[in-house]
């Protein structure tokens, strides 16, 4: 069950299969040094990425190299665990049909190794829509192999 409109769920399937990169640079900030000055005597590179996920993918990604290289040289990359991790979805008909999420320990690895993303410089978020899709043993199972894969996580609560 969703509690969007059904008018904006039509529309998703033909974003998915035609995805825009259209826009302007309207709204940004201006370029680098023009801000602020004297300029800081130590600058941090952070990179924010969306939602890491595998629903709509079963194989990694591919990943433009600029993108790639331009996250590869963050200092700290900051993205959203979209997907439980687990290695057998406990939730397998709505994992099938795409309404409850799930994503194994590799593919998120090799996701992460594609888009040029450090393990060691990754910090991903689990407060989101989807984080107990494979209930609170997918939960546990998700921080498991997190911190397996020495990614560091923020949006839990402890106990």
């Amino acid at each position: 069950m969703s509690n969007y409109p059904l008018s904006y769920k039509l529309s998703w399937l033909p974003r998915f299969l035609k995805p825009s990169l259209s826009g302007d640079r309207q709204g940004f900030a201006p370029a680098a040094g023009t801000m602020i000055e004297p300029p800081p005597a130590r600058t941090v590179r952070l990179a924010f990425v969306g939602d890491i996920s595998a629903v709509a993918n079963r194989s990694a990604p591919q990943c433009d190299p600029a993108i790639a290289t331009l996250l590869g040289s963050a200092d700290l990359v900051i993205g959203n665990c979209e997907s439980p991790v687990v290695e057998r979805p406990s939730a397998t008909m709505g994992t099938k049909l795409g309404t409850r999420h799930a994503m194994t320990e590799r593919f998120l690895a090799e996701a992460l190794a594609a888009a040029g993303i450090s393990r060691e410089k990754l910090v991903l978020s689990l407060a989101n829509n989807h984080v107990l899709d494979q209930g609170v043993e997918g939960f546990d199972e998700t921080v498991a192999a997190l911190t397996r894969l020495g990614i560091r996580s923020i949006g839990a609560a402890a106990g």
